[in-house]
């Protein structure tokens, strides 16, 4: 990979951990009680999670195109 596919799964991976962690703000579960929304270390986590497996599915799906082109 080089350094641009660095950079921009980087980006996905900020981008959900940010969506996480604005989940947690505006949203989230009030009592505290829920696993995912309750804490915002573990919320920003799971966005970034999240985040994550948008990259690998981006990637998988390049590296198709990239095989059918040859």
């Amino acid at each position: 990979m080089n350094k641009r596919k660095y950079l921009r799964n980087t980006a996905i991976i900020f981008i959900g951990a940010l969506g996480g962690f604005l989940y947690y703000t505006f949203i989230g579960c009030n009592s505290g009680t829920c696993p995912i929304t309750g804490n915002p270390v573990i919320s920003t986590l799971y966005g970034a999670a999240v985040g994550f497996v948008f990259t690998n599915f981006k990637n998988d799906k390049n590296n198709k195109e990239e095989k059918n082109e040859s």
